[in-house]
């Protein structure tokens, strides 16, 4: 598992005074208040950087990053992504997993069979989306304990139900 968390990116500065304006991707945004430090990857190495959140409004965060003191300084954060290290991210309520931990994980119905890798999480409702890749072939399915009553992170594996599957996946 990934000790960094992406969850944000900087859209753009803001204002002349060195702010950034930030889509967030943290489910809950009000705990950018409490972030200090952020991390910007390049490459594999993960540098910290000091981050003071001026204010949330509309679904966007306008934070001050270390060494935006100018609206040119803070244009050198344009389209980097924000990541936060797992020790000071939210917990996860039971049953429920990051997104980051689910990619990559292998789902296999009740006989061993594979049905294929998960490769993205579509958040568009109440129920989430999991898109799984086969070869070729695209599978997504909502996210239902009744299609996918186990999930191991740990192991990268999913147990699928193979009847409830075929009633609500959709191939591509």
């Amino acid at each position: 598992m990934n000790d960094y968390l992406m969850i944000a990116t900087v859209l753009k500065p803001q204002g002349v005074r060195g702010e950034c304006k930030l889509r967030s991707y943290a489910a809950d945004i009000d705990l950018f208040h409490t972030w200090k430090t952020l991390y910007i990857k390049k490459d594999e190495t993960y540098t910290p950087v000091a981050v003071q959140t001026e204010r949330i409004r509309d679904g966007f965060v306008y934070a001050r990053l270390e060494g935006s003191d100018s609206a040119d300084a803070a244009e050198r954060f344009r389209g980097q992504d924000l990541y936060v290290d797992r020790a000071h991210a939210t917990p996860v309520e039971e049953d429920a997993n990051l997104i980051a931990d689910l990619i990559g994980c292998e789902a296999r119905d009740e006989n061993g069979s594979v049905i294929g890798t998960l490769t993205d999480v579509l958040q568009y409702g109440t129920v989430d989306t999991w898109v799984f890749r086969a070869g070729r072939e695209s599978l997504m399915a909502p996210a239902l304990k009744s299609v996918f009553p186990e999930v191991d992170t740990e192991k990268k594996t999913i147990l699928v139900i193979r009847d409830r599957l075929e009633e609500v996946a959709v191939r591509s």
